[in-house]
Order: C-alpha cells, then sequence, then structure tokens
C-alpha cells in the first residue's frame, strides 16, 4: 500500500453520476476537502495513479490516497466485492465482470476514459525485425492459430520472410493472467485464442521489457509506456497492409492496431454525487494538470473530443 496527502484547491468540482460529470455548487467546496481514497487497480497504470495522487496532495492536504496495484482482473473482483470504489483498469470491464457487478449493487458501475496507452511487440534493440503482421503475432504467441496462421513459429528462420539472425529458437515473454494486458493481447492480437504454453509470463511489464533486452533471441508484449532503449517496438501491419509504429499520434487517433484506452471505474449509485475527496480525484484527473501527467508518466492524453466525453 502506497499514500500521498494534498492541499485546497479552487472552487470547482464534478460529481459523477449517471455516467456524467455534473458541476456542483461553489458552496460545497466552501470547506477544506478531507477523506481517505482507496484505489485497487492495475499494475499497468500504478506509476500514473500515484503522480495524480501526488498532485491531487499538491491541493488537499487533507485527502489520503492508498493504492493497491494487483492487475485489473483484481481490481474487477474488489469493485464487485466492495472492497474499493475506484478500479483503475487498463481494459474494459468484462461482461460477466459487470453483471455480477449490477447483480451485487443494482446500478451499474461508472466507467471514465482516462488515458491512451497501447499493447506493442518488442524484440532486442539489435533484432532487425521490424513490422509483423497479426497472422505472424498469433503463430508466435498462440496453439489456437486462430488469427489465420499456417503453423506455429518457434524459430527465427521459419518466419514467412525468414531473418537473418543468427540466434536460431525464440524465446517469449508477457504478462500473467492478472493483467488486463494479459487478457487484451490475447482477444486483440490472438483473435480470443490461447497462449502457447512456453511463454515466460511476468506481474508487470517492466518485467517483460528487462527480459526481452537482456536476450537477442527474445521477442515480448508489454504496455507501450515501459518501452526503453533495451528493446524496439515493432509496427504493426493493418489489414490494408500497412505498416503502423505505435506513436503518441497513432495511439491516441487508434491508428496503431493495438491502441487502448485506460480506465477508471467507479462504484457510484446514480443520482447520488460522490464524496468530495473522490469529486476532487476525478476532476484532477480530467484536467489539464492531469492529462499532463498522463504525458509525463509516459502514457498519451486522451483526444480534445474524448476528454470532452468523459467531462460531460
Amino acid at each position: 500500500m502506497k499514500s500521498c496527502r494534498s492541499r485546497p484547491a479552487r472552487i470547482v468540482a464534478a460529481l459523477l453520476t449517471g455516467g456524467l460529470l455534473w458541476l456542483a455548487t461553489p458552496a460545497a467546496w466552501a470547506a477544506p476537502i478531507t477523506g481517505t481514497l482507496g484505489a485497487t487497480g492495475s499494475d499497468t497504470m500504478a506509476s500514473l495513479v500515484l503522480r495524480w495522487g501526488e498532485a491531487l496532495a499538491a491541493r488537499h492536504p487533507g485527502i489520503t490516497m492508498q493504492l493497491q496495484a494487483g492487475g485489473s482482473s483484481i481490481a474487477a473482483a474488489a469493485l464487485v466485492a466492495g472492497t474499493t470504489r475506484l478500479a483503475p483498469m487498463s481494459r474494459p470491464l468484462s461482461r460477466a465482470e459487470r453483471e455480477r457487478f449490477e447483480q451485487r449493487y443494482g446500478y451499474p458501475p461508472r466507467e471514465l476514459r482516462v488515458a491512451r496507452d497501447a499493447l506493442v511487440v518488442v524484440v532486442h534493440r539489435h533484432n532487425p525485425l521490424r513490422a509483423i503482421t497479426r497472422q505472424t503475432l498469433d503463430a508466435l504467441f498462440s496453439s489456437t492459430l486462430a488469427c489465420g496462421g499456417e503453423a506455429p513459429i518457434r524459430r527465427w528462420d521459419d518466419l514467412p520472410q525468414p531473418l537473418d539472425w543468427p540466434f536460431g529458437h525464440i524465446a517469449l515473454h508477457g504478462r500473467n493472467q492478472a493483467s488486463g494486458t494479459f487478457d487484451l493481447f490475447r482477444q486483440r492480437a490472438l483473435c480470443g485464442g490461447r497462449f502457447r504454453a512456453d511463454i515466460s509470463e511476468y506481474p508487470g511489464s517492466s518485467a517483460v521489457i528487462a527480459a526481452v533486452g537482456s536476450a537477442p533471441n527474445a521477442v515480448g508484449y508489454s504496455g507501450y509506456h515501459h518501452l526503453t532503449p533495451m528493446v524496439r517496438a515493432l509496427a504493426l501491419v493493418n489489414a490494408e497492409g500497412e505498416a503502423i509504429a505505435p506513436t503518441p499520434e497513432t495511439i491516441q487517433s487508434g491508428e496503431y492496431p493495438l491502441a487502448r484506452n485506460l480506465y477508471l471505474y467507479v462504484n457510484a449509485a446514480p443520482d447520488t454525487p460522490l464524496p468530495p475527496a473522490e469529486r476532487a480525484f476525478i476532476e484532477l484527473i480530467l484536467s489539464d494538470e492531469g492529462q499532463q501527467i498522463v504525458r509525463a508518466a509516459g502514457f498519451v492524453p486522451l483526444a480534445d473530443e474524448a476528454l470532452e466525453v468523459s467531462q460531460n
């Protein structure tokens, strides 16, 4: 568990209710805001949430924020169980998770898009490979070949265009099952298929990057914001045959095929204003300052249109 504290802010508030952010009256913000915010969420988003917490501490010294980062699946379970009201997640809630929440509380969870990110496929920095197709990616990581791959690929010279790379066998690295990155990669990169059994799994994307960066024969997948000079992110070939590299512009626009939203889910009954501390946190996230923190943390800010949707 990690904590931070904060300082009084300007008298503006956002109330999350019915999926909308409504403005509160200035009188509601006359007194200092105090309280404890508890969040259980995505490992991918941990550094971002902590930075938001530090900024909240600069606005409101009476607020204490505590974060437990265990993965998006754990966040969803905690939201349903009622052990957290705030759940940062690197993937959307599944239909089953939403149904369990609604069965327990009688209303849906509030969903806010708070930033943009992407799933990236990475190789060692000296690997000459520059781009990869969906079918090749599926043949590398999947046992089911649901995206149309012809046969599993286990060596660099098994690629459709054999790679002049003297390291033979391909070592695979990825996330563990508690991660939203794991499930989203399975759904979108493997067409819902199953992962191969010989993939080394890690609880965080940083460990995936470190493993690939230290092994010339390796390939892995992780979150975009964890990239380091030790690895190269591959461009993905889209349906039109264009190789699209993951950049802030292609991620924000959605042109990069594995771009994704990052979410904050909130347990809040309809027509019931959120506690002031939670309102202050959401206001911060969707402010210019909050989106600048997104960029500073290595993620991609929401486009103006998407930010406007979240604010309204």
